[in-house]
């Protein structure tokens, strides 16, 4: 059996109640402004946290392939969601909310590459750190 299948279920599984979790917290803010802000936040955190985790994991540390898997496939695919985002792009238009379509856009494209990037920014100053304090111990190097 691909025990992956089952990984990215479970991920995919959790992942979606979070994203549902986190868009009720939002309902009222999104009711009262006409923003989309649920899934503007959750997509920009999305970006944020899957460079992270991918760039850790990776880099940093060693972990079951099927624990990669399961969160950056399963969760994080769940909890982030593209075509939540064009819908939600098109309402706006639709409803002739042509200042919020475009801030919409803009968040969404530019401010996920932004935090994706800042997610790898982040590893990659943990790995300085990390070889800053291995030299400064006298350890050798990984």
């Amino acid at each position: 059996m691909n025990f992956s299948y089952v990984a990215v279920a479970i991920g995919g599984f959790l992942g979606a109640l979070a994203r549902f979790g986190m868009g009720q917290g939002f309902a009222g803010l999104v009711q009262s402004t006409g923003f989309p802000w649920g899934t503007l936040v959750i997509n920009l955190l999305g970006c944020f946290v899957l460079s992270l985790f991918l760039t850790v994991t990776l880099e940093l540390f060693d972990i079951n392939p099927l624990i990669r898997v399961g969160f950056s496939t399963g969760f994080l695919g769940a909890f982030t969601t593209f075509s939540t985002f064009s819908t939600e792009t098109i309402q706006l238009i639709r409803d002739g909310q042509y200042w919020y379509t475009g801030l919409y856009l803009f968040c969404s494209i530019f401010l996920c590459i932004a935090m994706a990037a800042l997610g790898f920014m982040v590893t990659r100053g943990i790995v300085q750190f990390r070889a800053n304090q291995q030299g400064m111990d006298g350890e050798p190097e990984k």
